[in-house]
């Protein structure tokens, strides 16, 4: 039994972290979008602040690897 109360116990904790976390997840995004709200507020294009961030959180050879993709669909395409 007392087995059974510690499993319980234990899932009751995950569960409560794991609400804990996705509540802070929640109001870490409300912050997100308010930033990008200021920016666009402020006359920054968000598509390409968001494109920057995107950019910023691939290493170097992840970035050059996309860029060379990109040159050559662009090339083949009559576009480069």
């Amino acid at each position: 039994m007392a087995k059974s109360s510690f499993a319980k116990d234990q899932l009751k904790a995950l569960i409560e972290r794991i609400e804990r976390l996705e509540e802070e997840k929640a109001a870490l995004s409300n912050d997100i979008k308010e930033v990008y709200a200021e920016a666009k507020g402020n006359g920054f294009d968000t598509k390409a602040i968001r494109a920057v961030v995107r950019i910023r959180k691939m290493d170097s050879s992840e970035r050059e690897e996309q860029d060379a993709v990109l040159e050559l669909y662009l090339s083949a395409l009559g576009m480069g």
